[in-house]
C-alpha cells in the first residue's frame, strides 16, 4: 500500500473560476455562484475574495450579501460546467485510466504504474496543473500521497493553486499533526465532542486503543483507528456505485405541512420517479428518505426501509420530520423539502450458489 502513488486534483472554486475566466470583469471582485438572495437561494461556491468576508458554499445567499454587500451572485450554468469538467478529465486520461471522479471539480488518479514522466507522480501532477491552466484557463490544487485519504488532505493543505506531496517516509509525522476535523466523517459535533476530551489532533487519538475509540465513537471509532496513522487501503475506483438518488426544492416562504403534502410532495415525487427510472435497470430501492430544513436552517431527515416509491410512505416520513422540527422551534413552517431513495446495486443482491 505504501508504494502506491495517488494524486488528488481539486479545482479551485471551480464554478466561480470558470465565470471569472469567461468574464474578465469578475476578476478582482468578490463573486459567488448560486441562487438569488431575494428567493432564498444558496451559495454553490465563491471565489477567494468573497471567502475573506466569511462567505462559503451552502450558505444562504441573503446572509452572504449581508457579510459582503458588494458580492455579485451569478446564476449557475451546470450544463456548461459539465463540459469544462469533461475537458479536464481528458487531460487526466493522458497519464492514467485509473481515475475516480468525486464530482465535477475533483478526482483521484492512481499513477502507480504510469509510464509517462518516468513514473514520477510529482512530475505528472505538475504537468496536469500546467495543462489545466493553459488549456482550461483555471487553477487546480493537487495532493500526492500513498493513499486517497492523505492525498485529499494534501490537496487542501495550501489552497489555492498548490501542490503538496506526502511521501511514505513522512506520512506518519504528517498524519500525527493533522487536526481531527480533517478526518472524513468527523463533523462539527464530533469535533466538539473530541475537544471536550482534549483530542485535537491525530496524535491525541493515538493515546487510545481501537476498542476504546469504538466504545467512545461507535462506527466512527473504527475509521479513526486507521486514519490517525494516515492509513487508507481504499483503491481508486473507476466505476463508482451510486448509493442514493434525491431531489429537493426550496420554498420562497415557509410552508405548512398541509400545503407540502397536498401540493409540493406530489410534484417533487414525480421528479424523483423520473430520476429513478433512469437508474432502475442497474439498481433496486432499499429505503426511502425525507429531508426538511426549517427557517433557522435546522435540518431533519427521516428514513425507512422499503422497496417501492409510495406517496403514503413519504407522507408518514414527512409528518414525523415535521412534528419533530416543530417541537424545537416556534415557527411551524419549512423552507426546504427533499425526497430521496437509498439504492443497492442489482448484482449485489444475487444469491450465491451453494456449491
Amino acid at each position: 500500500m505504501m508504494n502506491r502513488k495517488i494524486i488528488h486534483v481539486d479545482c479551485d472554486c471551480f464554478y466561480a473560476a470558470v465565470e471569472m475566466r469567461d468574464n474578465p470583469g469578475y476578476r478582482g471582485i468578490p463573486i459567488a455562484v448560486g441562487g438569488s438572495a431575494d428567493s432564498r437561494g444558496v451559495i454553490a461556491t465563491c471565489n477567494y475574495l468573497a471567502r475573506e468576508f466569511g462567505v462559503h458554499s451552502a450558505m444562504p445567499s441573503s446572509r452572504a450579501v449581508r457579510l459582503c454587500p458588494k458580492l455579485i451572485i451569478i446564476p449557475g450554468r451546470m450544463v456548461f460546467y459539465r463540459e469544462v469538467s469533461a475537458q479536464i478529465m481528458v487531460i487526466f486520461r493522458r497519464y492514467t485510466d485509473l481515475i475516480e471522479p468525486l464530482s465535477l471539480d475533483e478526482a483521484y488518479l492512481d499513477v502507480t504504474d504510469a509510464a509517462l514522466a518516468f513514473g514520477s507522480a510529482t512530475t505528472i501532477a505538475e504537468c496536469i496543473r500546467n495543462a489545466v491552466a493553459k488549456e482550461i484557463g483555471i487553477t487546480v490544487s493537487v495532493g500526492i500521497a500513498p493513499n486517497k485519504f492523505m492525498a485529499k488532505v494534501a490537496s487542501d493543505w495550501r489552497k489555492p493553486n498548490s501542490l503538496v506531496v506526502v511521501k511514505p517516509d513522512t506520512l506518519d509525522t504528517f498524519a500525527a499533526a493533522l487536526p481531527v476535523s480533517k478526518i472524513p466523517g468527523v463533523g462539527p459535533v464530533s469535533t466538539k465532542r473530541m475537544a471536550a476530551l482534549d483530542i485535537k489532533t491525530c496524535a491525541d487519538l493515538r493515546l487510545y486503543s481501537e476498542d476504546q475509540l469504538s466504545q467512545m465513537f461507535g462506527w466512527l471509532g473504527q475509521s479513526l483507528a486507521k486514519r490517525r496513522y494516515g492509513l487508507d487501503d481504499r483503491p481508486v475506483q473507476t466505476c463508482r456505485v451510486r448509493k442514493s438518488v434525491s431531489v429537493e426544492t426550496t420554498f420562497s416562504s415557509d410552508i405548512s405541512l398541509q400545503r407540502i403534502g397536498q401540493i409540493h410532495l406530489p410534484r417533487l415525487l414525480k421528479k424523483l420517479q423520473i430520476r429513478w427510472q433512469k437508474l432502475e435497470p442497474h439498481y433496486v430501492i432499499s429505503g426511502l428518505v425525507v429531508k426538511l430544513k426549517f427557517t433557522d436552517f435546522m435540518k431533519l431527515t427521516r428514513e425507512k426501509s422499503g422497496k417501492n416509491i409510495h406517496m403514503q410512505s413519504y407522507l408518514c416520513l414527512l409528518n414525523q420530520a415535521y412534528v419533530s422540527g416543530s417541537q424545537n422551534q416556534q415557527l411551524a413552517g419549512a423552507r426546504l423539502l427533499g425526497l430521496g431513495l437509498k439504492l443497492k446495486k442489482r448484482e449485489s443482491l444475487q444469491q450465491l450458489c451453494l456449491f
